[in-house]
């Protein structure tokens, strides 16, 4: 009896080689069983390079439009263009018959994503959002003690994407430009209220404050959003590249408990680095025990106060792009959908109304 044949790799095509498509994209792709990174889009004759370098053997195109006039020797097509170009390119996509991964935000309206789901949904094709925040270890860490019940109920979750760069760098995610869809409100903002929407639900409320410190800078710098969910929660979350003494990255409180976080999930500077998953048969994603964070009630030495150390799960990002490839092959869910990117849009839509109105906006 012969053995089982695999299926051949679905072939990928990546639209932008900038810090996304270089970092996040390229080597998750490249590494994801049952995925075969095959065309690079960009003109940037640097990036071409480099591409060809860290990818050998992948296809280069100066234009969308060449994946387009080809679209049946690819199944899947990844997004990580400029913001601006994500609503167009993922149309377009579509429109050729090829199932889309779009780098968030999809878009800069929740009308728009919306629109896109509803062309995916009428073309049958999938159509996701790479939320990849969503497998950082801290999340997941987190996830996991609240189906645990560590906490009891929980009453305020804080979540901080915070930095220091006093000086602007420039590019067109610090633009001002409204077709940019720059600023931190948008780009940092995306991860913190989708990790709040999955772990507390649909929000009601929401509140923000969105300002630009730095000089120079044209864009949102320090902004900080509340949301009520419609759970009970309180969700306070802060993002800024002005912060001189960074906060802890989750600060959550319960009834019982409080679980509190400091430092960066490792995977993005692994990735940077040019560590790949898999790729020196170590670990991927851990993180060492000194960034452990703490479970806890009450101030040590008080009898009634308890603390202990939390081991942190691995990050996953590689969980990601294994969702997109199952999905293409069984048709199962994809990790994340439109639907719930154009649900955080809706929020950070608020958000910005509430800032420049200085008001509360209720989302019922």
């Amino acid at each position: 009896m012969s053995a089982p044949t695999s299926s051949p790799a679905l072939r990928v095509g990546l639209i932008g080689y900038g810090l996304a498509g270089s970092v996040f994209h390229a080597p998750l792709i490249a590494t994801t069983e049952g995925l075969a990174l095959d065309t690079v889009v960009t003109s940037n004759e640097e990036r071409r390079a480099r591409a060809a370098e860290e990818h050998p053997g992948v296809r280069l195109a100066a234009t969308p439009d060449e994946l387009w006039s080809r679209a049946a020797e690819l199944d899947l097509i990844v997004v990580a263009s400029p913001n601006r170009t994500h609503v167009p390119l993922a149309k377009a996509a579509l429109e050729a018959g090829l199932p889309v991964v779009v780098d968030k935000p999809v878009a800069g309206t929740a009308a728009e994503a919306r629109d896109l789901a509803d062309l995916a949904a009428k073309r049958n094709l999938l159509l996701s959002v790479f939320q990849n925040r969503r497998w950082d270890n801290d999340f997941l860490t987190l996830r996991a003690l609240l189906e645990a019940g560590e906490l009891g109920e929980v009453r305020r979750f804080e979540s901080r994407f915070e930095r220091w760069r006093p000086r602007p760098k420039g590019g067109w995610r610090e633009s001002g430009a409204p077709e940019e869809i720059g600023g931190l409100l948008y780009d940092l903002g995306s991860h913190l209220v989708d990790q709040a929407l999955v772990l507390f639900g649909p929000a009601v409320r929401v509140y923000a404050e969105a300002d630009v410190r730095r000089p120079g800078a044209a864009a949102d710098d320090d902004t900080f959003i509340a949301l009520t969910h419609a759970s009970g929660v309180r969700s306070h979350l802060y993002v800024s590249a002005t912060a001189s003494r960074l906060g802890p990255r989750f600060r959550v409180l319960g009834s019982e408990a409080g679980y509190v976080k400091y430092g960066l999930d490792p995977q993005e500077a692994a990735l940077r680095s040019g560590l790949r998953p898999g790729g020196d048969g170590g670990a991927w994603g851990v993180e060492p025990e000194a960034l452990w964070g703490t479970l806890g009630a009450g101030v040590e030495p008080s009898e009634d106060a308890w603390s202990r150390p939390v081991p942190t799960l691995p990050g996953a990002y590689p969980s990601y792009y294994a969702s997109i490839a199952a999905a293409l092959r069984d048709g199962t869910p994809p990790p994340v959908t439109a639907g719930e990117a154009a649900a955080a849009l809706e929020i950070l839509e608020a958000a910005r109304r509430s800032s420049h109105e200085g008001v509360t906006v209720s989302l019922i």
